[in-house]
C-alpha cells in the first residue's frame, strides 16, 4: 500500500485540457507532466519539462487533480518511468477511480505499471534520433488495453514503422497503433495516403491541441 505522505515528485505541470492524441482524443482530461527525460528526440515538443518542476507529494498531486472537473488522467512527460515515483503515483489514480493513460517513450520498462493504466509506447522511429533506445522486449508485455505510436517524419520512418507493426504483430497484441505525422515535418494528407496505399490496420493521429491552440505548452 503507497504512503501518500512519504513520496513525491518533481511535476512540469498539472492542467486541465481536450486530450488531443492516441484514444481517448477529444476527451476533457487531466494532465499530468512530470519533469525530466533521459531521451533527446529531434521532434521533441516539451523540452521545457527537461529540467525545473516543483516537487510535490503524491497527495499534493491528487488534490490539483481532483479540482478539475474530468474522469480521465494522462501522466506523461518528459518521461515519466524515469521518476520511480511515478508507479506509485498510476496506482494512486487509479485507486480514485479515474481512467488513467500513460505516455512513455518506451525506453523504460513498462511491466510494473499498474494494468488498469493504458500504457501508451511511443516507439522511436529512426529520425527520431533516438531508435537505439528502444526497448522491443516491451512489447511482449502489453496488451489490448495498451496503445503503440509512432512518430512519423519521412518516408524511411514510415517504412520502419510498417515493418515494425508486421514483425511484432501489434494490432493484433495492443488496442491501438497510432502513426502521428511530426508537427510540421511531414504532412497529415502524405501520411494518410501512405497508410491508405497500404492497406495498414492502423490510426491515423493528428495532434488535436496543436490544430486547436497552436504548439503551445499547457493546452
Amino acid at each position: 500500500m503507497t504512503s501518500l505522505s512519504k513520496e513525491s515528485l518533481r511535476v512540469s505541470e498539472i492542467f486541465y485540457s481536450l486530450q488531443g492524441e492516441a484514444r481517448d482524443s477529444g476527451l476533457p482530461t487531466v494532465f499530468v507532466r512530470l519533469t525530466g527525460c533521459p531521451l533527446r528526440c529531434t521532434y521533441c515538443d516539451s523540452e521545457y519539462a527537461f529540467y525545473g518542476g516543483e516537487r510535490m507529494a503524491l497527495q499534493q498531486v491528487l488534490l490539483r487533480v481532483r479540482s478539475h472537473p474530468a474522469h480521465h488522467i494522462c501522466v506523461t512527460g518528459g518521461e515519466p518511468l524515469a521518476q520511480p515515483n511515478c508507479l506509485p503515483l498510476l496506482e494512486a489514480l487509479c485507486n480514485e477511480g479515474y481512467s488513467v493513460t500513460l505516455e512513455t517513450s518506451g525506453a523504460m520498462p513498462v511491466d510494473s505499471v499498474d494494468s488498469r493504466v493504458s500504457r501508451v509506447v511511443d516507439l522511436k522511429t529512426p529520425a527520431s534520433g533516438e531508435q537505439h533506445r528502444n526497448r522491443m522486449e516491451n512489447l511482449q508485455v502489453l496488451t489490448r488495453h495498451d496503445q503503440v505510436k509512432f512518430v512519423i517524419c519521412n518516408r524511411e520512418d514510415y517504412g520502419w514503422a510498417r515493418f515494425t507493426l508486421d514483425r511484432y504483430r501489434l494490432s493484433e497484441r495492443v488496442g491501438e497503433v497510432l502513426f502521428s505525422p511530426s508537427y510540421k515535418q511531414l504532412g497529415a494528407r502524405q501520411l494518410a495516403e501512405w497508410i491508405l496505399e497500404d492497406g495498414l490496420p492502423v490510426r491515423l493521429q493528428i495532434q488535436l491541441h496543436k490544430l486547436l491552440w497552436g504548439d503551445l505548452p499547457g493546452v
